[in-house]
């Protein structure tokens, strides 16, 4: 099989198309024909050594996938060769093929292609991980959502419009912003052009955000802390403008607010039951037309090195995946 290799930490560039031994189950396990992986913030992360986890040289970087189940391991009873399935796999995903868990694999939602659900896993995932659970949203309240033209942050918009909640997108351009619209945003800022805080509080009549989702970090976090309501939740997902930025606690003391961390990731593994309902949740919404993925644009492999540069320098709207095919 082909697979999307690393085998040194360094820039998407230094990722090579190699051929690999086709991967065999172990007890528990299928192998997929993989179809499509979705290209996400931590590929940019593991293969610089940056992420919080760190697979052994060479891997494959890719977190999420879809395909058709080509081999059973021993133990496995509710998949069978010819299964569309959609799974998180952490990495290893850009590859032609692929060993996955059988027990966290879902089969694809009926609306959805195999392209769409492998871009939809991890970020609707983490979405309504961060809006059910952490901030626990509530139809009526008001959702400031950083970076709303990608793979998170549509998923974000999309789930809060869901949940009965008024959206305010902020994205770099106003070309995202028009994505932004497409998908239900009641209010939008464009925070390189304008003042966030202002807007929040012309938009707000001075009362704030009940919610932030924010994964975007470095200089825009401050100004949304201090657009908090009271009582307000700020969900922290992740730092794709680049620096980690360090709040003053002091804002969290005078908003009575939360500053709440999601990972999604570790979530999973913590709370395996709660994981599982969240995602029949989303299967459900998928199948009946409530939640629709945008992937805006695919790759071959040959190209991973780039789409993984698209994404790092955060030209991509929505979600963007490699394809095999």
């Amino acid at each position: 099989m082909k697979a999307v290799v690393c085998r040194e930490y360094g820039p998407p560039e230094s990722l090579k198309v190699e051929e690999l031994p086709d991967p065999e189950p172990k007890e528990g396990q299928v192998i997929i024909d993989v179809a499509a992986c979705g290209v996400n913030f931590p590929d940019t992360l593991i293969i610089q050594g940056k992420y919080q986890f760190q697979p052994p040289f060479p891997f494959s970087p890719g977190g999420e996938v879809s395909g058709t189940v080509c081999k059973v391991g021993d133990g496995v009873t509710d998949l069978k060769i010819g299964d569309q399935i959609v799974t998180g796999t952490g990495w290893g995903g850009m590859a032609e093929k692929i060993a996955v868990n059988a027990a966290t694999a879902i089969r694809v939602p009926k609306g959805l292609d195999l392209v769409q659900a492998a871009g939809s896993m991890m970020t609707y995932g983490t979405s309504h991980h961060a809006l059910k659970d952490r901030a626990k949203l509530q139809p009526g309240e008001t959702v400031l959502v950083m970076g709303a033209a990608g793979g998170v942050g549509i998923a974000a918009v999309d789930l809060a419009k869901a949940a009965g909640a008024k959206v305010i997108a902020a994205a770099s351009t106003d070309e995202k912003l028009a994505v932004c619209k497409e998908y239900g945003a009641d209010e939008l800022i464009n925070y390189e052009t304008e003042d966030m805080k202002e807007r929040i509080k012309e938009i707000t009549g001075g009362k704030g955000v009940d919610v932030v989702y924010d994964p975007v970090g470095d200089r825009f976090a401050e100004p949304a802390v201090r657009s908090m309501a009271w009582n307000g939740r700020y969900l922290v997902v992740g730092f794709a403008a680049g620096d980690i930025p360090k709040i003053p606690l002091n804002l969290a003391l005078l908003k009575g607010c939360s500053l709440m961390g999601v990972f999604w990731g570790r979530f999973n593994g913590e709370e395996p039951a709660a994981s599982a309902e969240n995602l029949a949740e989303l299967q459900a919404m998928f199948e009946d037309g409530t939640l629709k993925p945008l992937v805006s644009k695919t790759y071959p492999f040959a190209d991973a090195p780039q789409a993984i540069r698209d994404l790092m320098e955060r030209r991509a709207k929505g979600k963007i995946c490699l394809v095999t095919g």
